[in-house]
């Protein structure tokens, strides 16, 4: 890496499946690796509603650790409290994989969580970002957008989705990851004005995550992490922007 990782820097995306390479050992000989001390640990598609193997790292991490989970949509009080307790701070949606939660049911799972102080992350096709828009910014949650949105690279910074990304940053309620470039490019450079814009637009609602292990990625195609974190802090251009969306962003939003 061409830079040192701050104090308290946080991975907000990455997922355990307990088998060998992608267990929460392994997981945490990354995060040593990168210098990196805080994880927001995402529920994999494959485990569904079955939180079990998040629930058990984040008791193994205490407090340096915050969960996002895929619930019941008739999940009762009582089950939301100890997910709560637990360190759930989020519920995941998307449409790109079975396993999560639909935007079917959207609208109600938002206004079910909003006593817990919850917001919603999604996943979609960057083509459908456009058509969700309005509905997000109508949520009574925050919403937190994967990966950038996944906005294919024709269009640039005038694709209708990402226009739309930017008038959601505008609603004050909506966080992006900068994560998981190489769902649109290998060549990383291309989204670098993608990248600045996002940033220079909410530099206070910007996160970073490695998306580790990167399930739908090849072995040999697997990116080295190190370079995901050089992006960012070519897209951060300042120690303070850097801190901020790496320490300060997600000790807001997740409760550090």
């Amino acid at each position: 890496m061409r830079f040192t990782v701050p104090n308290g820097a946080c991975d907000t995306h990455m997922h355990i499946y307990g088998t060998p390479g992608r267990s929460h050992q392994d997981y945490l000989a990354l995060r040593n690796r990168l210098g990196i001390t805080r994880s927001v640990y995402v529920q994999p598609s494959v485990f569904s509603t079955d939180n079990t193997l998040l629930l058990e790292c984040l008791v193994s991490d205490g407090n340096d650790a915050r969960g996002v989970a895929v619930i019941d949509p008739e999940a009762d009080d009582s089950e939301l409290d100890r997910l709560d307790q637990a360190g759930i701070r989020g519920v995941r949606f998307h449409d790109v994989v079975a396993g999560c939660l639909s935007y079917e049911v959207l609208e109600s799972v938002a206004a079910r969580i909003v006593d817990w102080g919850w917001h919603v992350i999604i996943q979609s096709e960057g083509e459908r970002l456009a058509d969700l828009a309005p509905r997000l910014a109508r949520l009574p949650v925050p919403v937190v957008v994967d990966h950038m949105g996944r906005i294919p690279l024709d269009g640039g910074i005038a694709h209708p989705a990402y226009i739309s990304l930017l008038h959601l940053l505008e609603t004050g309620r909506v966080w992006v990851k900068l994560s998981a470039p190489y769902h649109v490019t290998r060549e990383y450079g291309r989204l670098a004005d993608r990248g600045r814009g996002l940033v220079n637009a909410a530099p206070e609602r910007m996160l970073w995550a490695s998306n580790w292990p990167h399930p739908s990625v090849s072995n040999k195609d697997r990116p080295d992490e190190a370079t995901l974190l050089d992006i960012l802090f070519d897209w951060a251009e300042t120690d303070a922007i850097l801190h901020r969306i790496l320490v300060d962003n997600p000790a807001d939003l997740y409760g550090f």
